[in-house]
């Protein structure tokens, strides 16, 4: 009876703290940041790298889609794009991706067009294709490469990040964390009207 009391108290003590972790990591993941324009670099940072891409073409990248066809950002030349980093795991991503998907309806007369390419692709394309359905997702869904990762996100581990990159192929925003619904909206209006045809 005394073994079962001292292990329910360890039981319990062991969920509180996996819960106030939980807790913690999801407040932090909701925290956006607009990354700053400039922002000195040292030599041989890397973390700087996610500024270094704003006004510049986004580095290219061909990756496999959950179905195993071959994506790249060429794919989608001449249009607006959003190149969202998200994670199985990460649940201000799961609140985001569902705004993605009606932008991508409602903004695609304009040519506009999200690919999520998930940070987590170890878990398998399955796991991530049932999460992507539960959210009625239906853009393409790319599996991450440490040189997609190292491209866009160098040694940044906030999730969801996004890319908004313009008609020409130009990075013109990127964001790092979870923002409103009408900040999204505002920034997928902005990256169709930037750059020239």
């Amino acid at each position: 009876m005394l073994f079962a009391g001292i292990a329910l108290v360890v039981w319990s003590g062991w969920q509180n703290l996996r819960q106030r972790r939980s807790a913690m990591q999801e407040q932090q993941q909701r925290r956006v940041d607009l990354i700053p324009d400039s922002q000195p670099a040292a030599a041989g940072d890397s973390s700087a790298g996610e500024s270094q891409l704003r006004g510049k073409p986004a580095p290219a990248f061909t990756l496999l889609d959950l179905n195993g066809k071959t994506i790249s950002l060429s794919d989608f030349k001449g249009r607006p794009l959003v190149v969202n980093f998200w994670g199985t795991y990460c649940a201000p991503c799961k609140i985001e991706m569902p705004w993605l998907q009606e932008f991508s309806l409602k903004y695609a007369a304009d040519g506009f067009q999200v690919v999520g390419v998930t940070y987590d692709s170890e878990v398998g394309k399955d796991t991530i294709a049932r999460e992507t359905q539960k959210l009625g997702v239906t853009y393409p869904i790319l599996l991450s490469t440490p040189k997609a990762e190292k491209d866009y996100l160098s040694n940044t581990e906030v999730l969801p990040m996004s890319f908004y990159v313009d008609k020409t192929g130009k990075v013109i925003e990127i964001t790092a964390g979870l923002g409103s619904k009408d900040q999204l909206e505002a920034m997928v209006k902005e990256t169709i009207a930037a750059g020239g045809r």
